[in-house]
């Protein structure tokens, strides 16, 4: 029989305890727009290139959001990117590594990646 699962990720989802706010957030750094269907009440499905990004409320708790980065946003420009998540207020959790990345978190605390690719 031949492998019927393929070798690429569909989507991450992403647990946070309120989608409109959550919605709002990652749209706002990422630069989409947050008009986009709010499905079941609990999913949005973020607008990515690639891989896409699922916020859920439904299966947010404290104990499941992500203390190491589960991916990492693709950066060209990794000082740029620092600054502009600083201006933003964004919580930065380090600074930039060995010239090549840095993480932050979003309002529920989930760890993210921002990385030079």
């Amino acid at each position: 029989m031949n492998n019927p699962i393929t070798n690429e990720i569909g989507a991450v989802f992403i647990p946070v305890s309120n989608i409109e706010k959550a919605r709002d957030w990652y749209c706002d750094v990422l630069g989409l727009p947050a008009d986009g269907e709010i499905f079941h009440g609990h999913i949005y499905v973020l607008p990515m290139k690639g891989t896409g990004i699922v916020l859920d409320s439904k299966i947010y708790s404290e104990n499941r959001v992500f203390t190491a980065p589960m991916f990492h946003f693709n950066t060209e420009n990794i000082e740029e990117a620092f600054q502009y998540l600083k201006e933003k207020q964004v919580e930065i959790i380090t600074d930039i590594q060995h010239g090549h990345y840095f993480n932050i978190k979003d309002p529920d605390g989930n760890t993210l990646m921002i990385c030079k690719c």
